[in-house]
């Protein structure tokens, strides 16, 4: 059913940000920032696309942004985490990401649904194996979930580690979208598709600490039984959490909210419906969308913490309230209304949609900057103007809203219907 999402600033907001993805089509793909990030990095240019492939005027920027990436994947699998527009080659700047093989395949997995370009798939299915075969080494014990180091991946100022929630909820969501894609090139996806299974069975009983989760134990569940115990012997305070974790490591884990991690979880359904309850009644408790939506890490780490890392000083970045550190970004923003609508919360997601017109509206040197990311308390623009994700996103959450759904993060269907 359409929603109605009529307001001076919601509209207005939705014709700016058509007007920002406008210069971001570049002749290799979809560009970050002309100001600050004149590349195409696989995570941005798929999220972006997710708001970008729903307009009409940007119908090939996807697939060009896929053929730049995988123009430059290694001989190895690995998927560059961005090409240089000025010379369309791989920059080595924070190469190391993991995050970029995911969003990679997700984005064809966009590709196909909403254009039903057989032929490209079929081109890039080799391409596609072999991101999915390096993703698969860097589960480096067997355990089923993805082991990543310290800052490769989107969050690459600050120190989740080992098995990630956003990685592996992403890794999840890669092989659901393998299963569906594989039944469109005629291959066998039934093996992408129990890899997937397993991959959220451990998410909810590794990451998840609390009664929501007891049905994943059973007799049938299946090896790394210790898991179990770990947690509780590591810290008998943590008896539960009303969020995912962001990660657990060897005899360690994260003991605050990665709210993007977590609304990935809603939106790909690793979250059961309990768990997504929880979630969302937490991210309202602390006021999460407070000044504007979303905060992306509450609570923020602090100097002394264990969590706390020097490097963190970086440019300034990552200080409490600040980047990766609890600072607002707007395109986080815009998953948070999708996971509104998802979870049938309509009118308090109109109204974060409203928050998310006016902070895109803030600049530093003018109105409508589409900023990369605020000051967590202040609210204030911090980051870089103009960023293609954050106008991508008011327009995917703009349509959230108006459909009264969330379009194309459906990857329960098998096989993918355009």
């Amino acid at each position: 059913m359409e929603e109605d999402v009529s307001s001076s600033i919601v509209e207005t907001a939705y014709a700016k940000a058509r007007q920002i993805l406008s210069s971001e089509c570049s002749p290799i793909g979809l560009m970050a920032s002309p100001e600050g990030y004149p590349h195409v990095w696989a995570r941005d240019s798929v999220i972006t696309a997710l708001g970008a492939a729903l307009l009409s005027e940007h119908a090939s920027c996807l697939r060009v942004s896929l053929a730049t990436l995988a123009g430059q994947q290694s001989e190895l699998g690995a998927i560059p985490n961005n090409v240089s527009v000025a010379t369309g080659r791989l920059d080595h700047t924070n190469a190391g990401s993991v995050d970029s093989n995911l969003w990679y395949i997700l984005g064809h997995y966009l590709q196909y649904k909403i254009f039903g370009d057989a032929d490209f798939l079929r081109a890039s299915w080799p391409s596609l194996e072999r991101a999915l075969l390096w993703l698969r080494y860097q589960d480096s014990n067997g355990c089923g979930l993805l082991e990543v180091h310290e800052a490769a991946d989107w969050a690459d100022l600050l120190a989740n580690r080992y098995n990630i929630l956003y990685d592996n909820v992403l890794w999840y969501a890669a092989l659901r979208a393998m299963g569906a894609l594989a039944s469109a090139v005629g291959a066998d996806g039934a093996r992408y598709r129990d890899m997937a299974a397993d991959v959220r069975h451990k998410l909810r009983i590794v990451l998840w600490v609390g009664p929501e989760n007891q049905d994943e134990w059973g007799p049938s569940c299946p090896g790394h039984t210790e898991w179990k115990h770990t947690l509780s012997q590591v810290d008998p305070v943590l008896v539960k959490r009303p969020f995912f974790l962001p990660y657990v490591a060897f005899r360690d884990y994260g003991d605050y909210c990665d709210v993007f991690g977590n609304l990935l979880a809603i939106l790909f359904g690793v979250a059961n419906p309990a768990q997504e309850k929880r979630i969302l009644d937490y991210l309202h408790q602390v006021g999460i969308a407070e000044p504007y939506p979303v905060r992306v890490l509450h609570p923020v780490i602090l100097p002394g913490s264990k969590d706390w890392r020097e490097y963190y000083r970086n440019n300034n970045l990552n200080l409490p309230d600040q980047y990766h550190n609890g600072g607002i970004w707007p395109f986080v923003g815009g998953f948070y209304v999708a996971a509104l609508v998802k979870a049938g919360r309509l009118d308090e997601a109109r109204h974060q949609l409203e928050k998310l017109a006016e902070v895109n509206r803030l600049g530093i040197d003018g109105e409508w900057e589409f900023n990369e990311w605020c000051h967590g308390r202040t609210g204030r623009p911090m980051g870089y103007p103009h960023q293609a994700w954050s106008a991508g996103m008011y327009v995917f959450a703009y349509h959230c809203v108006a459909e009264g759904r969330v379009p194309l993060l459906d990857l329960a269907q098998q096989p993918v219907a355009v």
